[in-house]
């Protein structure tokens, strides 16, 4: 996906939320919105809209001096989610359809994100009840379903901190044997890291690895060695949050996207509205 018009006022509205979020002073978020500002102005409008995502976010660490100002919300967010997992964990055992279940509150974990206006409650407890009655392309999760069973390794794509506990069950049913999970290099906006995995449990039960950049994204251009072996290697990819899908899309490999709608440019894509939950096939 490349940048488009539709782009430019999020980036800004990015910055204006970031602004308020850290409680920046008045000079400070007047210089943040200037140098977005001029960021927009040289950014390359080949790539998709998460690398200028990226920039945004660099010089948001650069001008606070903390490496990742956005942790104390990480923490609360991981506590809120880990809260509701026995919830989770019950809904999908009492479930007629569990894989179903899953799949439907991992999408709901993606309200999580604050570098986006999702279009929906970003109450998680809340989220987590509509997914029970939310409709899912029923082929699509078939099809999923069809090739998890098929699939020897796969590589599971993580987006945002908390999120990541909504995606324990589907994790679980899957089955540690089977599926490496890979979250960010370093942190950018609420994405999940490796220290994130740590807080949530992830690591306990779950081989995990980071891409190796902080792109909250997955640009493969930009990502370690390691992970792009990891990738190509892989029998299967399933892919969480709208920023991979952005970066993946036009990836020429089989993937399975899982995400809300959360703009107008993805919803033309897509021909879903937003607020939507996907579960996007991308056959190679």
């Amino acid at each position: 996906m490349k940048t488009n018009l539709d782009c430019i006022p999020c980036f800004l509205r990015q910055a204006v939320m970031t602004a308020k979020d850290l409680n920046l002073n008045e000079d400070q978020a007047q210089a943040l919105i200037r140098r977005t500002l001029e960021l927009s102005l040289q950014m390359d409008w080949s790539v998709p809209p998460p690398l200028m995502g990226r920039d945004v976010h660099r010089l948001i660490r650069e001008m606070t001096g903390d490496k990742d100002p956005y942790l104390a919300k990480k923490i609360t967010a991981t506590e809120r989610a880990l809260s509701l997992l026995p919830e989770m964990e019950s809904a999908v055992a009492g479930s007629s359809d569990p894989f179903l279940t899953a799949v439907k509150l991992s999408i709901a974990g993606n309200v999580i994100d604050l570098g986006v206006a999702t279009g929906a409650s970003t109450d998680i407890k809340k989220a987590m009840q509509d997914a029970l009655t939310a409709t899912v392309n029923q082929q699509a999760v078939d099809s999923l379903r069809r090739a998890i069973q098929d699939a020897g390794d796969i590589l599971f794509l993580t987006d945002n901190t908390g999120e990541i506990v909504f995606d324990l069950p589907l994790l679980e049913h899957i089955g540690s044997d089977k599926v490496t999970v890979a979250v960010r290099g370093s942190p950018t906006i609420n994405d999940a890291t490796m220290e994130d995995a740590r807080r949530s449990g992830l690591t306990d039960r779950f081989r995990v690895i980071t891409n190796g950049t902080d792109i909250p994204g997955t640009w493969l251009d930009e990502c370690s060695d390691e992970f792009v072996r990891e990738f190509e290697a892989a029998d299967l990819v399933l892919s969480k949050g709208q920023g991979n899908f952005e970066t993946l899309n036009d990836n020429e490999r089989r993937l399975f996207f899982l995400f809300l709608v959360k703009c107008a440019t993805v919803s033309r894509m897509t021909g879903e509205p937003v607020g939507s939950f996907m579960v996007l096939e991308n056959p190679s």
